[in-house]
C-alpha cells in the first residue's frame, strides 16, 4: 500500500492520477468498490453498506446520526432478530408436516400462530413511522404558498440568508418552483418558493399556479402567507390551510397584522419565532422513534412483502402453506440485509457511491 501526500490543487491531483494510471496493473477504483468488497467479504451487510453512502451524502447532523446508527447495525439487528424468530416458528410448522404421525405438543399450531401475530404487530409499528427515516434522508419538503406579491420570494431569501429568488413589486414575478436546501437545527429541509396562486388567463402564469398547487399537495409542511394588512384570506388560499400549514402574516413592518405569527423579512420581526416553529416541526416529523427508522423505499417494500406473507400464513388452510409463507417472509427479510438473492440489486445500490469509497 502506498499513501501519497501532495498539494490539493486539481492540476496536481490530475497529474498524479495520470502518472499512476500509466503504471501496469493500476486503475481508478469504481464508485463504491471498496464498500462493495467489504459487503461481498462479509464485513458489512447490505443495510450497513447503504449507510456508508448515506453518511457520505449527509448534509446535517441528524442525517449523520441516522447513517451512523444504521452503519452500527441497528437496522440489521432488528431484521436479523425477526428472521431468527421466524426460523423457530418455521421449525415448529415443519415439525407438524414431517412428524404428523408422531406425538407432538397439542399447542404447536397455536404457538406458531401467536409468534406470527406478535411479529405482525411489531412490523406494523415499524412501518407506522410516517416515513420519518426516508424524509430525513431526502429532506423535509416545505412549500411557501400564497397570493401574488404577498412576500414569498422575499421570505425565501430571508430564510436562505442569500438572494435566491428575484424580488419585484410586480405581481406574478415567480413562475416556476425555486428550491433551496436548508439546515434547521440539524434537520434537512427543502424549501420551495412557488408562483402566486390566483385565477389567471395567462398560459405561463397558469402553469406556474398549477405547479405551485402540485408542490403544496405533496409537501410535508406549508407556509401559507397572507398579507398583514389584508386579514381576509381569498378562497383559493384558504383552501390550502390544514393541519400541515403554518399561517404567516407578512409585511408586519408596513401595517398591523390580524394576529398570529407576523413577520417582516425586511426588519427581521418575527423571523426568529418562524425559524423556531419550522425547527420544531422538523423535529416532530423527523426525530427518531423507539424502533430504527426505515431509511429507504427498498427496505419498506421488503418489510411490507414480509408482512403480507405472514398475513397469508395466518389464513392458510394447511400446514404446508403456512410453512411456505413463513419461508417467503424470511426470504424478504434476508433480501433487505443482502443475505439472499440480491445480485441484481448490487450495481444499482453501489452506483450512487463516490469514487474510492
Amino acid at each position: 500500500m502506498m499513501e501519497c501526500h501532495l498539494h490539493g490543487s486539481p492540476a496536481v491531483v490530475a497529474s498524479m492520477l495520470n502518472a499512476l494510471g500509466k503504471l501496469p496493473g493500476l486503475r481508478l477504483a469504481e464508485p463504491g468498490e471498496f464498500t462493495r468488497r467489504a459487503f461481498e467479504n462479509g464485513k458489512l451487510d447490505l443495510t450497513e453498506a447503504e449507510a456508508v453512502a448515506d453518511l457520505i451524502q449527509a448534509e446535517t447532523t441528524a442525517q449523520q446520526r441516522q447513517a451512523l446508527r444504521q452503519l452500527g447495525g441497528e437496522l440489521s439487528r432488528l431484521y436479523d432478530g425477526w428472521r431468527d424468530r421466524l426460523a423457530r416458528a418455521l421449525a415448529h410448522a415443519e415439525a407438524v408436516i414431517d412428524f404428523s404421525d408422531e406425538e407432538l405438543p397439542d399447542n404447536l399450531d397455536r404457538t406458531v400462530r401467536e409468534a406470527v401475530e406478535r411479529l405482525i404487530g411489531e412490523i406494523d409499528c415499524h412501518l407506522a413511522d410516517n416515513r420519518r427515516g426516508e424524509r430525513l434522508r431526502d429532506g423535509l419538503r416545505i412549500a411557501i404558498v400564497g397570493a401574488p406579491n404577498v412576500g414569498k420570494s422575499t421570505l425565501l431569501n430571508a430564510l436562505a440568508q442569500r438572494d435566491v429568488a428575484i424580488v419585484s413589486a410586480r405581481a406574478g414575478t415567480t413562475r416556476d418552483i425555486i428550491e433551496v436546501h436548508l439546515d434547521l437545527g440539524g434537520y434537512p429541509v427543502l424549501l420551495a418558493d412557488t408562483a402566486g396562486i390566483r385565477a389567471t388567463d395567462d398560459e405561463i402564469e397558469g402553469e406556474g399556479v398549477r405547479r405551485a398547487r402540485a408542490w403544496a399537495d405533496t409537501a410535508d409542511l406549508k407556509l401559507v402567507l397572507v398579507e398583514g394588512a389584508e386579514p381576509d384570506t381569498a378562497p383559493e388560499i384558504a383552501g390550502l390551510i390544514d393541519v400541515n400549514a403554518i399561517v404567516v402574516a407578512t409585511k408586519a413592518d408596513l401595517a398591523p397584522t390580524a394576529g398570529g405569527l407576523a413577520v417582516s423579512a425586511k426588519t427581521g420581526q418575527g423571523m426568529t419565532e418562524l425559524v423556531a416553529r419550522l425547527t420544531a416541526a422538523a423535529e416532530r416529523l423527523l426525530a427518531p422513534g423507539e424502533m430504527p427508522n426505515v431509511t429507504r423505499v427498498r427496505h419498506r417494500n421488503g418489510v411490507e412483502h414480509c408482512r403480507a406473507a405472514l398475513a397469508r400464513s395466518l389464513a392458510a388452510g394447511s400446514a404446508e402453506l403456512v410453512a411456505e409463507d413463513l419461508r417467503l417472509a424470511m426470504r424478504e427479510l434476508g433480501r433487505i440485509a443482502g443475505r439472499v438473492d440480491v445480485e441484481d440489486l448490487l450495481d444499482i445500490i453501489f452506483r450512487e457511491f463516490c469514487i474510492g469509497k
